[in-house]
This record gives structure tokens, sequence and C-alpha cells, in this order.
């Protein structure tokens, strides 16, 4: 199986499936002499992990990360880092009753075409459960990020179906279960999610994410644009459908006069570019919106067929996340995070002997998603 590795020189590989003993990743090209253990990398997980709130997936897993290598006295050495987390809670006796079928909105039906067998349990290979390797691989990344450039990933939700979270305080995003950065809406957002849980249905949401501290120059010009590989890694998160940089779609209804972000020598007079011009990095925050579907493993009964074509009836039973943007944040930031990764490396590889005489330019660090 091919497509389970991202990045050039800071390069992620993937391994594990959901039900299986355990899943993880092996990072390679990462600096020697980072500082690094186990608690840099735990943080990021514990946010991600399932069973933390009823409005998502009951599943009980620790994710707790081991460093199987790359790692001595404290440090990286500069050889793969292999990083291991045990699944503990998997419950495979809730597929038996799909295994001869397929579940709409799943990756069943395509994945038996292309490989001719296919693990039901949790969705094998393509379910969700993998990323919490991805968002281990991002907390190194992170640490090497602040240290070396001082960049802050953070990201938050901005829409869940169709209530819009207002932004108040990135200090607001960490004290509920939604990454909402916005304190008085999270009664709506619980009764929500309680009468869609009640109903057996799910729900989509919209993430934002930002990069400060991010510096100029990263990214090509043509094939390898920082925003085009950052809209390549968000989208190999399950279930996203849309990416947008910048103002996004909003541009379409902007002139040129309004969406062209000013440059002047006390710096950029608005960012809706999202950070990214022409593919290359300005300096200002990287500016990134998702689009989460809904949930397709539902307990409302949906139509579909079986292995042999006839037409059976699917409804999912066990654990599964209503809303899997809930627990969608810590992964967009993580997808990010390992793309700014490599670009640095790369950067650094071919031009960090570059100097020039223009001083650099900031501007606003616009904080709030746009609508």
């Amino acid at each position: 199986m091919a497509g389970n590795s991202i990045g050039e020189l800071f390069r992620v590989t993937t391994f594990g499936e959901s039900h299986g003993p355990a899943l993880g990743c092996v990072i390679d090209g990462c600096p020697p002499g980072l500082a690094l253990n186990s608690s840099d990398i735990q943080p990021d997980l514990d946010r991600r992990r399932p069973g933390t709130s009823r409005h998502v997936t009951q599943r009980q897993e620790p994710d707790l990360v081991q460093i199987l290598s790359g790692v001595f006295e404290g440090r990286t050495t500069g050889t793969p880092i292999a990083l291991l987390i045990q699944n503990a809670d998997a419950r495979s006796k809730d597929y038996a009753a799909i295994a001869q079928s397929f579940r709409p909105g799943h990756a069943d039906y395509p994945y038996h075409h292309k490989y001719g067998i296919r693990d039901p349990r949790g969705g094998g290979r393509s379910s969700a459960r993998l990323t919490a390797a991805t968002v281990a691989a991002g907390a190194v990344a992170r640490k090497w990020l602040l240290g070396a450039y001082g960049t802050i990933v953070r990201g938050c939700m901005s829409q869940l179906g169709e209530i819009m979270i207002p932004f108040e305080s990135w200090g607001l995003v960490h004290e509920n279960a939604f990454f909402a950065p916005n304190a008085t809406v999270i009664p709506q957002l619980e009764a929500y999610m309680d009468d869609l849980r009640r109903a057996g249905d799910s729900i989509g949401a919209r993430l934002f994410v930002e990069a400060t501290g991010v510096p100029v120059g990263l990214g090509e010009p043509l094939f390898d644009r920082l925003d085009a590989d950052i809209a390549h890694a968000m989208m190999g998160i399950n279930a996203v459908k849309g990416v947008e940089i910048g103002a996004g779609f909003a541009c379409v209804a902007q002139r040129g006069s309004e969406h062209g972000d000013e440059l002047t020598p006390a710096g950029f007079g608005s960012n809706h570019a999202g950070g990214v011009l022409g593919g290359i990095s300005t300096g200002q925050p990287v500016t990134v919106s998702i689009a989460v579907k809904p949930t397709s493993s539902i307990r409302v009964p949906r139509q579909s067929i079986d292995l042999e074509g006839q037409p059976t009836t699917i409804e999912t039973l066990g654990r599964h996340d209503p809303c899997v943007g809930i627990r969608a944040t810590p992964i967009a930031e993580a997808m990010l995070l390992l793309v700014l990764m490599d670009h640095a490396l790369r950067h650094r590889a071919q031009c960090g002997d570059v100097r020039v005489t223009t001083p650099r330019i900031e501007g606003p660090q616009r904080r709030e998603p746009e609508h």
C-alpha cells in the first residue's frame, strides 16, 4: 500500500490499524540534538484522545506514547524516531454485522475494489484512529519549530453544524470539550450534541488553524508551494472535504483593491493571503480553515449493498463520534506542523545562507477565523 508517508526532509510514515495491537509512526530527518521525551508528545495526544467527554466516542484509549528509537540520553540522534501507541480498548465484535456489506459514506466500497481485501473492524487502515500517530509526530515538529523560530501553531472550532462560534479568546479553547474559543456558546453546543446523539445522527464542523512566528521564505513557487502542501496535508485528514487558505472562498466576492494585502514600512495592511504569496510564506500568520464532514458511522438505518451486490440496510452500532470535528483540532494542528517543519528544513538546506537588506515586516496578527 502506497501513500503512508508525508514530507521530504522531515518524513513521517505511519503504520497500524484501528483494531490492531498497536499503531505508530517513524520520523526520519529530525535534526539531532533536540531535547525530546514522551512528556513533549503526550499532551497533544491527550487533547486528541477519545472518551474525554460525552460528546465523543466512548472508546477508552490511554494513548500513551513510547519512544522506541532515535533518542539517546534525552536528545534526538538524527536517526529514525519510532513512536508506538498501543490499542487498549478495541471491540471488534461491534463490526461483525457489517463485514459482508458496505457502510454508506465510508471507504469500505472503494477500498474493497482497490485491494480485494479489507479489515472491517473500525475501518482498519482507513480509520481516524490512525491520526493519533500523526499527532505524535506533529508534537515533535512543534517543539523543534518553537525552539528554532518561535513558531506557534494553534487551532479552534469555528462552526458546529449550523452554529457559528464567534471568536473571543485563544485562552478559552482548552477550557471546553469543543475546542471552542468562546465560553457563552458552550451550553448551546452541548444541547445540540445531546439532541444529535439521541437521534443517532451526526454533523460536520469547521475548524480554524493558524501558525505564528513563521519565517519568510518557506515553500517553492511551483509544484511544492507551501499552501499546496498544506492543502494536501489537510485533505489527508479523515473526513476533511474542504480547505481554505487565508480568505479562501471569500476572495470570490473581494475586489483586488481589498484582497491584495498592502505593504507599508509598518507592515502588511491585512492578511487575506493567509501568510502565503506565490507559494512562499510571507512571515505573517499562516491561516487555514477546514471543513469536516458528518460522521458516516450512525445508528440511522441506511440503504447499501452486500458483497454480492444485493440490497441491504446498514445500521452502524458501536462507539463513534457524532461529530469527528470535535477531536480534529489537534490533528489539523499536527498536519500544519508537519508541513512547516518539512519546508523549514528544505529552506535551510537550499537558502539558509541567503541574506537581503530589505527589512522583514509583519503587520496585523489576525487571530479570528474568517467565515
